[in-house]
């Protein structure tokens, strides 16, 4: 089976399955990005490894499973925002482990357990709160979630095949030479188009909205590709993972979101 045939069976399963965890109800899509949360920060970890470095392992993904459960259960008000403190005593243990870890560079170790939870566990969480940004009791808005993915997802896809079919200039060689400034404007052309066609149905959001959501969705998404490539370069890595044929690993598939979901996240409450 060819590379490019794993890759869109992986891909049409993944998406198929984001999609169903989000139909099906917040707690499903919880427990489907809790394991991604999981995932992801194992692979930042073991790719921080190649590089000399020793994050604490244990302590990162115990507190990035903390911040992502707090996080889901203030979403579904089924806890109170108080709660949300608690992740501060789980993150300020990692500094107490590393005492009784002998290792000659301590602080890089936190520094790279830390850098795990605020590129993958903050992002993940965040999502928790797209369906109700208004923190609106008993509401659950499926569409900007799947609006949100359809954009991550037809962005990412169009500057692949476009770039593939004409890309010819670079669009920063020395992080990612394969990227071009055509895949970039064709994957960002596309994604308008969707966003246009998404206002029609989902309308619990403006077509402003949706256009502002798109450009962060451009812009970050593109810059969280660059990043990741630019991190895996860093230590000599092609791919983050082989949970995902053809894909890679979770920190491959969800680069995008892991830049565009902050920037998104941050609209939605200034506008809600």
């Amino acid at each position: 089976m060819s590379n490019l045939v794993r890759r869109t069976l992986t891909g049409i399963f993944l998406v198929i399955l984001v999609i169903a965890a989000v139909i099906t109800g917040q707690p499903y899509f919880a427990l489907l990005f809790l394991f991604f949360t999981i995932i992801g920060l194992y692979e930042f970890y073991s790719l921080v490894e190649k590089a000399g470095i020793s994050p604490n392992k244990v302590a990162g993904l115990f507190a990035g499973i903390v911040l992502f459960v707090t996080n889901a259960l203030v979403a579904m008000n089924r806890m109170d925002l108080e709660w949300l403190l608690i992740n501060f005593v789980s993150i300020f243990i990692i500094f107490l482990l590393e005492l009784y870890r002998d290792d000659p560079n301590p602080f890089t170790n936190i520094a790279f357990t830390f850098f795990g939870l605020l590129y993958v566990a903050v992002p993940f969480s965040l999502l928790n709160y797209f369906p109700n940004p208004a923190f609106i009791p008993g509401v659950y808005h499926t569409s900007l979630l799947l609006g949100f993915f359809i954009l991550v997802w037809v962005n990412e896809t169009g500057a692949f095949l476009v770039g593939s079919a004409i890309g010819r200039h670079t669009l920063f060689r020395r992080v990612s030479p394969k990227k071009t400034w055509e895949g970039a404007i064709g994957g960002a052309l596309l994604a308008f188009i969707s966003a246009l066609i998404i206002a029609r149905f989902y309308v619990h959001f403006s077509l402003r909205d949706w256009l502002v959501i798109t450009s962060m969705v451009v812009v970050f998404g593109s810059y969280g590709d660059l990043f990741e490539s630019m991190f895996k370069r860093s230590v000599n890595a092609k791919d983050s993972g082989t949970i995902l044929p053809g894909h890679g690993g979770v920190l491959d598939r969800f680069d995008g979101v892991f830049m565009a979901a902050p920037f998104v996240f941050v609209y939605l409450l200034m506008a809600y």
